[in-house]
């Protein structure tokens, strides 16, 4: 097992992994990163327009091993404003 850090960037910036995860597997990392996406769109995105948030995995050195990205956009379509642009 290894452990490995989860760094999140969104709209207040970079939150750094300090603690990490014991994992043994490429699929719990995977999972790992998509349980993070959910749960941070989930009490960030709803009510915006837009966002995107990205979790970038650090293994012991530091090194970048996999980086998983949610991007959110919303958009009326009778919106008279938009269709003028």
């Amino acid at each position: 097992m290894a452990r490995y850090f989860f760094d999140l960037v969104n709209g207040s910036g970079l939150v750094r992994d300090e603690q990490g995860l014991d994992v043994s597997t490429r699929e719990e990392i995977t999972r790992e990163v998509s349980r993070i996406l959910v749960d941070i769109a989930s009490e960030e995105l709803p009510g915006t327009a837009e966002g995107a948030i990205t979790v970038t995995v650090r293994d012991e050195q530091g090194r970048p091993v996999l980086t998983g990205n949610l991007s959110f956009e919303t958009r009326w379509h009778d919106d008279a404003e938009a269709d003028s642009k």
